[in-house]
């Protein structure tokens, strides 16, 4: 029997959802990056974390964020070399209550120590959400 899936805590939800290629030969694949892999590059690349703050920001061990960050970059570089679009959506996660509060830097008080404490848990269904139509 599997283990069941562990929430990863979220400060906030993705300003942008959708990327895609504008060249002549972009792909007409999807990559989807979930709600999980995007937050582990946003800490880390982003907010400068190491792999270890991020575990802790997420709730989460370290090895299951590096196994979502790794996956997350081959995701992301599918998406820059095959010219592919980019979705990023679904995941099982706790949103953070104060997310519209939060500016989801490093040295804010809100964000120290996993934002305040006030999760929600917010269970995504995997992505059914067309792209836009003028994409």
């Amino acid at each position: 029997m599997a283990r069941p899936e562990k929430c990863k805590r979220i400060c906030a939800m993705p300003r942008n959802s959708f990327f895609f290629s504008s060249g002549e030969n972009g792909s007409q694949d999807q990559v989807v990056l979930s709600i999980e892999e995007y937050e582990t590059v946003r800490l880390i690349d982003y907010s400068g974390l190491n792999q270890e703050q991020c575990a802790s920001q997420m709730h989460v061990a370290r090895t299951t964020v590096q196994r979502m960050y790794t996956e997350a970059r081959r995701k992301i570089a599918k998406y820059i070399v095959e010219g592919c679009s980019l979705k990023i959506c679904g995941g099982s996660y706790e949103l953070c209550q104060n997310s519209e509060r939060c500016c989801k830097r490093i040295t804010c008080p809100r964000f120290s120590g996993g934002c305040s404490g006030d999760f929600k848990i917010m269970e995504c269904k995997p992505c059914t959400q067309d792209p836009p139509a003028d994409a």
